[in-house]
């Protein structure tokens, strides 16, 4: 909790989400060329795999639609809440506000957590444009059952957020590192595309099992309470491992950045 000294107001937890989200949807709004530019990108993209696929495949690209949107939405969704996250850190960086962090009222894991949802929030809605433009381009119809769609993807996103906090952490410590970063950033479409059925060890990497419960949810219509309880189970593990593990590498990094007397440096 903490106290407004003027105002003799209390603001918690909730006040804190509320304000980071928001501060997260002005700065993503008022730069609406740059957001704007983001997602003609990502459509841009798009276009170029259906059309070349058509040129290359012909009928077995259009038997395949289906499975493309739904990987390309689940790419837009992990290198936005990865990328997200990364970018934000090296910002705070620059500006020099990461270190302001650590002296708040709440503490500093409160606060990057709930950073991780306010960029996990503009992610789903940044993506879920992407999904209609496409889902409108090509004429096709998935199934969007909400209860099942948003829990899968975002726990299929969570280890991704797990690899960002990672990668902000080592950022912060070692300061230029975006080739590294990019170059995880391109895994995830191997990731996507992994064959978890023939090979189920694969499950254990990031994306791999969400994106084959997604397929499945908005494909075959399969609901959450249909699933395999193992494969969810695999899935929430994937997701809570990542980005626990991500956390703490974020957190050590820090720390030692902090020992170093590097934090503030950019």
């Amino acid at each position: 909790m903490s106290v407004d000294s003027r105002s003799g107001r209390t603001g918690g937890y909730y006040h804190l989400l509320r304000a980071v989200i928001v501060r997260d949807l002005l700065i993503w709004i008022r730069y609406p060329v740059n957001a704007g530019m983001r997602l003609f990108i990502n459509l841009l993209f798009f276009g170029m795999l259906l059309y070349g696929g058509t040129l290359l495949a012909g009928q077995a690209m259009a038997d395949s639609l289906e499975g493309l949107i739904v990987g390309y939405f689940l790419w837009s969704l992990a290198t936005g809440a990865y990328s997200g996250i990364v970018n934000d850190i090296q910002a705070e960086a620059g500006w020099g506000t990461l270190e302001r962090h650590f002296v708040t009222p709440f503490g500093f894991g409160p606060v990057v957590l709930a950073k991780t949802v306010a960029i996990v929030f503009r992610t789903f809605l940044t993506s879920a444009v992407v999904l209609a433009a496409m889902l409108l381009a090509t004429g096709t119809r998935l199934d969007l059952h909400l209860v099942t769609v948003v829990p899968v993807a975002t726990l299929a996103i969570a280890s991704t957020l797990g690899l960002g906090l990672a990668m902000g952490g080592l950022s912060v410590l070692y300061k230029r590192i975006s080739s590294v970063v990019n170059l995880l950033g391109f895994a995830f479409v191997g990731l996507i595309s992994a064959p978890v059925f023939d090979v189920p060890w694969l499950a254990a990497l990031p994306l791999v099992q969400g994106s084959a419960l997604l397929q499945l949810a908005m494909r075959s219509g399969t609901r959450l309470w249909e699933f395999d309880p193992a494969a969810l189970a695999v899935l929430v593990a994937t997701a809570v491992g990542y980005l626990a593990l991500g956390y703490a590498v974020f957190g050590l990094a820090t720390r030692r950045a902090r020992r170093l007397g590097v934090l503030g440096d950019y």
